[in-house]
């Protein structure tokens, strides 16, 4: 993959599948190293970022939860020397998981001032300036932080030192917690600039209030573009339909899908392997007709099923 990706300027490589040797992610059996100690996953994560680099991907999703995905990608740009790469990663997550694939439990939320002051004090030290987007991990409707003023003034803080602030989502009321946090203001100021949710064929529930999000000025990144791999593993047939006339695997679809959006300005993929990769970035010169966008349209799920349905897949 050593040719640019056309529209790659649009396309962020997430790390959520390699920076911890368990993940919810299907379709990562076969695709990682098969003894995921810390120096395969590592050498695995150096040779993805070569591969995204060298398609002319230069922006790369991290997280705080994300195992060491902070810590190699901080290696990899050190021993690279790339100084073009806008990095963004999220806080409100810590990794537990102790770097087992049968740990109990992998991570554990906590969005308060503490959580907040110590993690980017941890992201700061790993990354420095190239973090460009610091983002609350999973703000949900019953976050504490939409109340918290503290809190609220230091991320407000954060942006006026010209880091910019964001949020990702999750949960079938995205739509209000993306309404309820760029409402929240500091000195008559927005605290967010950014936004980070799922958007894919079976859960589209998002896109009005992305959509609003975007044209008022925000940056907007869609995550979770395969649905934690049910498009590429367990695909409807519709999807493996259009990807057969297209001569491409139902993943391109689903990420073509996600690129017809005109408001998504930034797509992340979460690739196990330099092949899903490749497979991933085939979206890229996919066109959707404006029927086979209605079939995809028509296999979206009720939220509360897709979302009972992700919180039941397990880490593997």
């Amino acid at each position: 993959m050593r040719t640019p990706v056309e529209g790659a300027e649009r396309i962020a490589l997430g790390l959520a599948a390699l920076g911890r040797p368990a993940y919810i992610n299907l379709g990562r059996d076969g695709a990682l190293p098969a003894v995921r100690d810390v120096a395969s996953m590592r050498a695995a994560t150096f040779t993805v970022l070569d591969d995204a680099y060298a398609a002319g991907i230069r922006r790369v999703d991290v997280a705080r939860s994300y195992g060491r995905s902070e810590e190699f990608l901080a290696g990899w740009l050190d021993e690279r020397g790339h100084t073009d790469v806008d990095v963004s990663s999220k806080w409100g997550y810590a990794y537990v998981g102790e770097w087992r694939i049968d740990a109990e439990v992998h991570e554990v939320k906590e969005h308060s001032a503490a959580r907040f002051a110590a993690q980017w004090a941890e992201t700061l030290a790993l990354l420095g300036d190239r973090v460009r987007l610091y983002q609350v991990h999973s703000l949900t409707v019953d976050s504490p932080l939409l109340t918290d003023e503290p809190l609220v003034e230091a991320l407000a803080e954060l942006s006026a030192n010209g880091v910019a602030v964001g949020f990702s989502t999750s949960g079938p009321a995205q739509a209000d917690a993306i309404e309820r946090a760029f409402g929240l203001e500091v000195a008559g100021r927005p605290v967010f600039s950014a936004v980070q949710s799922t958007w894919n064929p079976l859960e589209p529930s998002a896109g009005p209030a992305l959509a609003a999000a975007h044209a008022a000025g925000n940056r907007v990144l869609v995550k979770e573009t395969l649905a934690n791999g049910r498009l590429a593993v367990e695909a409807p047939q519709a999807v493996l339909d259009i990807a057969e006339a297209h001569g491409t695997g139902p993943d391109a679809v689903a990420v073509a899908a996600v690129l017809a959006n005109d408001w998504a300005d930034t797509v992340v993929l979460g690739p196990a392997s330099s092949p899903q990769l490749a497979a991933n970035l085939r979206a890229a010169t996919l066109s959707l007709s404006t029927d086979e966008e209605a079939v995809l349209a028509g296999l979206a799920e009720d939220p509360g099923e897709y979302w009972r349905h992700r919180s039941s897949l397990g880490w593997h």
